[in-house]
């Protein structure tokens, strides 16, 4: 038989596995994940977490194609059901065996979680086809299954089910309560959970069991190291051998340090801010919301604070993804904001409340204390409060303040999973507009929003995105600030991991090879 590239290159990686050593990896990122349950938020450490712990049906390689994992193919039956089929012989770190009755009972389980169901909002039903092969049924043809299967991990149904020693349900999704599912762990992934304590450290040691090929890392250390300058000294001292970010400021010490080398990619995650009409009445205006923006200067938060390692943002929808609008542009601009205030009736200004992390994303508290600066100067007075990761979302999700900072990644790879989350009008029963703490609704843009993703035809869709994007842009729905890039240091001997990571941000650290 003739080896294709793809397949040399998948028995040398093979082969350097079983000639080096088992090695330890020690990671420190900014914070580490609120849960060990891969549905009870949807977030970037979390998803990070799950692709150690769990595994989903599919995901992306480096070049944003799709791969199987749980599902080894799939086939469109018809134009409403995709068919997976799964690997055969995978196993729980519980022992158990993977069947499609665990992805059914996972999928129906993330139909219950408050930040996922939007994400599966689509589709009727999950069917179980035999014990290795199940069938995805959407309400409509729609265009982002295999990008939906990407985000559905899936959980050990016999382990999850049952009452725990408080007497609650296994499966309970319960945010910041320490449930059973946010401390206790039965995934397929190439790792189990050895010890945690949230804050301090996450330990992780090799799944014997696991089923696929993977590097020789044997344990991993997670580390959450806030401070910029702490995590780059952890990295270049030799106490940690990957960190991330890397402060925009640190990124030439880490490319000349001999012992080190630097990674860095673009992203889709956008910062922004959100303006909340319902405890702001003064955000109800057009105008002041259109003020807010013309206030902040984005461009000069990507020159001074995160020294040109950003891109500024005017929209929800990135360069390349479909309802990018190249004439939605940044609009700075002090005089016709202090206009807009004037004309609104507020002059004088008011004051609000605003929340920010300080641990999430790159410099995001100084991002936040620019902005309160920089709205100081049409008369918003802003009483800023940040807080670690932990304690922000739990704030967030109270919706309590009059500005707060959220940053997105679309978990499709599309620009219309930006407006799901963060522009459409909030509605608990589908999930929709789950993280728009700014209480913008718009029915016109729900209705675009809701067509794009039943439309398969791609010029169609992205005509309908561009409409969305216009009607955000016009409304101020929301503040953009700028679109993050990704940097990771690594120590020489982490050779391989630009191979196994890509704008989503989810480094695949059971495959990096370590050479001691």
């Amino acid at each position: 038989m003739k080896l294709t590239t793809k397949m040399k290159t998948l028995t040398l990686a093979i082969a350097m596995s079983f000639s080096l050593q088992a090695a330890d990896l020690t990671i420190a990122y900014d914070s580490d994940p609120v849960s060990m349950d891969p549905m009870e938020q949807l977030s970037g450490a979390t998803l990070q977490m799950s692709h150690l712990l769990f595994d989903p049906l599919v995901r992306t390689n480096s070049q944003l194609e799709y791969v199987p994992r749980l599902a080894e193919r799939w086939e469109k039956v018809s134009p409403t059901v995709t068919r997976f089929y799964l690997r055969q012989g995978v196993k729980f770190h519980s022992g158990n065996d993977m069947t499609a009755d665990d992805v059914i009972w996972s999928f129906n389980r993330y139909r219950e979680s408050g930040d996922f169901k939007a994400v599966f909002e689509p589709y009727a039903e999950m069917v179980k086809v035999d014990d290795h092969t199940v069938e995805l049924i959407a309400k409509a043809p729609y265009p982002l299954v295999l990008a939906n299967a990407t985000y559905l991990f899936v959980m050990d149904s016999k382990f999850y089910t049952g009452q725990s020693e408080d007497g609650k349900a296994k499966d309970a999704i319960e945010k910041n309560t320490g449930s059973f599912a946010s401390t206790n762990v039965s995934g397929t992934g190439v790792f189990k959970l050895k010890s945690r304590q949230q804050g301090v450290e996450l330990v992780l040691e090799k799944n014997p069991d696991y089923w696929g090929e993977s590097g020789n890392v044997e344990n991993v250390k997670w580390v959450p190291i806030k401070e910029n300058a702490t995590r780059l000294a952890a990295l270049l001292s030799g106490g940690v051998d990957l960190i991330s970010p890397v402060a925009p400021t640190d990124l030439d010490r880490v490319e000349q340090s001999d012992n080190h080398h630097l990674l860095t990619l673009p992203s889709d995650r956008i910062i922004t801010v959100q303006l909340n009409q319902k405890v702001v009445p003064e955000f109800k205006d057009v105008r002041v919301r259109q003020a807010v923006i013309h206030a902040i200067n984005n461009e000069g938060i990507v020159d001074k604070i995160m020294r040109g390692f950003a891109t500024p943002a005017g929209q929800n929808s990135p360069v390349g993804y479909a309802g990018h609008d190249p004439s939605l542009t940044p609009r700075f601009d002090l005089d016709k904001a202090k206009a807009l205030m004037k004309e609104a009736g507020y002059e004088d200004g008011f004051t609000v409340t605003m929340i920010s992390p300080n641990d999430r994303y790159v410099n995001d508290e100084k991002i936040a204390q620019a902005i309160a600066a920089m709205l100081a100067r049409i008369n918003i007075k802003v009483e800023l409060t940040t807080m670690p990761k932990a304690q922000y979302w739990p704030e967030f999700d109270k919706c309590e303040n009059g500005i707060q900072l959220i940053g997105w990644s679309s978990d499709t790879g599309d620009s219309a999973n930006y407006s799901e989350y963060l522009t459409m009008t909030r509605d608990a029963e589908t999930g929709r507009g789950q993280y728009n703490c700014g209480h913008y609704s718009n029915p016109e843009m729900d209705a675009l929003v809701n067509a794009a993703n039943q439309e398969t035809d791609a010029e169609k869709r992205a005509a309908l995105l561009k409409q969305v994007s216009k009607i955000e842009y016009d409304d101020a729905a929301f503040v953009p600030l700028h679109w993050q890039n990704l940097s990771w240091g690594l120590a020489n001997k982490v050779t391989n991991l630009k191979d196994y990571v890509n704008l989503k941000e989810f480094p695949l650290l059971g495959d990096l090879i370590i050479e001691e």
